[in-house]
């Protein structure tokens, strides 16, 4: 006796399975899975790099402007992601910064004296700042010159802080520069951008300097915010203050 065709048994559900397994996928059933998961494209968003637009023809002299669309989303695109890519290195470096200047800070509140807190500055500061060269200046004052032996600490004469960093200014960052020695000492040579940060100790004492610098022409830049290393000069403003007792 012979089968009817409308009594054939439907399609094996594990032959189906086996078909999909082996990447016998038809047209239709993408386009099936596509229309039941709308948001497919809009989830893997880097198909479209790949994905070739229908040409439309329209006859002649009719230009067809999807491919032309296509082409500048998927511009756009890329420029996203080139965005969120800045975007994460640009915390990532702030929040490397932002811990190193916290080290430095509570360096400078640990000291046991004095000598150990000018030690730590021009010492410790440059390890952990990642820098070539951490110094003092203090201008001379009305008695002139002083001579000094600390390493680290060099003196400036009269006005220069006012010179250097302008009028009503508290820091000054400085891009492809050649290191001044003044500031720098015999590590001039080494420094191609500096950060230089007034340090308002006491009513006592004359103007100063925190210098920052770096072999590095784009370490620091006019640019770039101030907020983290002038939290670092007040921390030693108040604790030199503290050691030789000064007042405000």
């Amino acid at each position: 006796m012979t089968r009817n065709r409308h009594d054939a048994a439907p399609d094996d559900p594990g032959k189906r399975g086996d078909n999909a397994a082996t990447g016998a996928l038809s047209d239709a059933a993408v386009a099936d899975y596509l229309r039941r998961h709308p948001d497919f494209l809009a989830r893997h968003s880097d198909l479209l790099d790949v994905l070739e637009a229908p040409a439309r023809d329209r006859g002649e002299g009719v230009v067809d402007l999807q491919q032309f669309m296509l082409d500048r989303l998927r511009g756009e695109l890329a420029k996203l992601r080139e965005s969120r890519d800045d975007l994460i290195y640009t915390g990532r470096a702030n929040m490397a910064s932002q811990a190193r200047v916290h080290e430095a800070t509570l360096a400078i509140l640990a000291a046991r004296s004095f000598e150990h807190l000018i030690e730590t500055v021009t010492t410790d500061l440059s390890i952990i700042l990642d820098l070539d060269a951490v110094t003092i200046c203090v201008e001379q004052g009305d008695e002139g010159p002083t001579p000094t032996r600390i390493r680290g600490v060099h003196q400036l004469e009269s006005g220069a802080v006012h010179a250097v960093l302008g009028p009503g200014r508290t820091h000054a960052f400085l891009a492809d520069i050649h290191g001044e020695p003044t500031l720098f000492g015999a590590a001039a040579g080494l420094i191609r951008s500096a950060a230089l940060l007034r340090l308002d100790i006491s009513s006592a004492t004359p103007p100063a300097l925190l210098t920052l610098g770096s072999r590095q022409p784009d370490h620091f830049d006019p640019s770039q915010g101030s907020e983290l290393l002038q939290f670092l000069a007040r921390a030693l403003e108040l604790t030199i203050r503290q050691w030789l007792e000064l007042p405000d």
